[in-house]
């Protein structure tokens, strides 16, 4: 009997955070759910951070995920959007391993090639290739819709992971 594992994924922001949550038994994939956390603009750094950190706790509590993913950052031209960028990374890292989770993280590129097959694909064809795997999951914004390929890509990754462990060396 193949066991059912389920994946979170996370697309870090400071403004909105995706997330998205699909099951895999063997190589079946399953939509469960997906959404945004959204963070007033208006509150300071540390308020926002903490907003994230919650939310994500709260995902984690609900759901009980067994292992999440998390986008890295992208480089950024402008230095100190990426450092914010990063400590929303590094706070959607932590409430995830607080909580004991497994967590993969993987480049943006990475993530694009698990779900569209290019690499270099734009935030549509991700969308549509998403919708096209899960489509129960209905429409969604970009940041839904990269954190459910996120979660795709931890699967994909875990799959290739396990048959490889499963071949003699």
């Amino acid at each position: 009997m193949t066991q059912t594992i389920r994946i979170l994924g996370i697309d870090p922001g400071l403004r909105k955070t995706g997330w998205g949550l699909v099951e895999t038994s063997g190589s079946r994939l399953v939509y469960v759910d997906h959404g945004v956390i959204s963070i007033d603009s208006k509150r300071d750094l540390a308020q926002r951070l903490s907003g994230i950190f919650e939310a994500i706790q709260d995902l984690v509590l609900s759901y009980r995920p067994h292992l999440a993913g998390v986008e890295e950052t992208l480089i950024n031209s402008n230095p100190r959007s990426a450092l914010k960028l990063g400590q929303a990374r590094g706070v959607a890292l932590a409430a995830l391993a607080v909580n004991g989770l497994e967590v993969s993280e993987f480049a943006p590129r990475a993530i694009k090639l698990a779900v569209v097959g290019s690499g270099a694909a734009d935030k549509t064809q991700v969308a549509f290739m998403v919708r096209r795997l899960l489509p129960k999951a209905g429409e969604m914004c970009f940041d839904a819709a990269d954190a459910l390929a996120c979660a795709i890509c931890t699967a994909h990754s875990r799959d290739t992971v396990s048959s490889r462990q499963g071949q003699a060396i």
